[in-house]
């Protein structure tokens, strides 16, 4: 089994799996409470955040055009449909340097499709916050279309309280891919303001979010930010988590028009995205 690296300050300690490149763990030692579930890395998704990358979530028929030419996305030893969440997940990352507050992790991908990339993956502990820094840069000879993410399991239970505001959503259709956007959102989903929700399957992608969101609970407060207008939100029934997902782009954003939120990458090229959850 790999060997956990473990992270901790005055108000938070945490541990991270070199294997996924995923926390297994964060934990407030200001209320003595988890912020994020709970995990042992034993599978894929047994965590309490992961990275997504090369990509988030999925992309219809496993494909989509660039500039002409066909691109059939890799087989997934996750999912039997879809490179779901690309495969930063599912690999074994090298720990390039490790503090008592800090690691740095790294992770090189080549696929025949074209994703070639050499990924960094940081997670400091700074005061009462996890900030979260993800960076890829494009090996490849041919430009290639990226995105990513995180994906947090929060810790959530029947006292727990979502706020963030949104524009609309894409409801969830077959295979979990998306419905039509509406501007409408139904009361189950409208957290503009806090509510705990329905105790019901919701898989869902926001647009028009402002980068910011709340987890309420009775003596805490967890708040997540990201720079990007996309946010997925995932629930289960009778699960004592919810996870908000913030992704540079939304489910399928590979074959909608305009492909909004994913970066064509040149040669030697990089894209970051950032994350944070503070703890009050």
């Amino acid at each position: 089994m790999t060997e956990k690296l473990c992270l901790e300050n005055a108000h938070l300690r945490m541990s991270v799996s070199p294997q996924g490149g995923c926390v297994l763990s964060l934990d407030s030692l200001d209320h003595q409470q988890p912020v994020l579930r709970a995990g042992e890395g034993t599978s894929p998704g047994d965590c309490g955040l992961f990275p997504m990358l090369p990509l988030a979530n999925r992309v219809e028929g496993n494909g989509f055009t660039l500039h002409g030419r066909g691109i059939q996305l890799p087989e997934s030893p996750a999912d039997a449909q879809f490179f779901l969440h690309g495969d930063g997940w599912l690999m074994p990352w090298q720990v390039a340097e490790q503090s008592r507050e800090h690691c740095i992790l790294h992770l090189r991908q080549r696929h025949a499709c074209g994703f070639d990339y050499q990924a960094e993956l940081v997670y400091r502990l700074q005061g009462n916050a996890l900030e979260i820094e993800l960076t890829l840069t494009h090996l490849g000879e041919h430009p290639m279309l990226y995105g990513g993410g995180v994906h947090p399991f929060f810790h959530f239970t029947p006292q727990s309280r979502i706020q963030f505001a949104a524009s609309g959503y894409w409801p969830e259709g077959p295979s979990h891919l998306p419905l039509a956007w509406i501007a409408d959102l139904p009361a189950a989903a409208d957290f503009s303001e806090a509510q705990y929700g329905a105790p019901d399957w919701l898989n869902v992608c926001y647009s028009g979010w402002n980068g910011r969101a709340t987890i309420v609970h009775e003596q805490m407060i967890v708040t997540l930010c990201a720079p990007t207008n996309w946010l997925m939100l995932f629930r289960m029934p009778d699960e004592p988590f919810v996870c908000l997902e913030p992704q540079s782009h939304p489910v399928n954003a590979h074959r909608m028009p305009g492909q909004p939120g994913v970066v064509l990458l040149m040669p030697k090229e990089t894209w970051r995205f950032s994350t944070s959850i503070l703890v009050n």
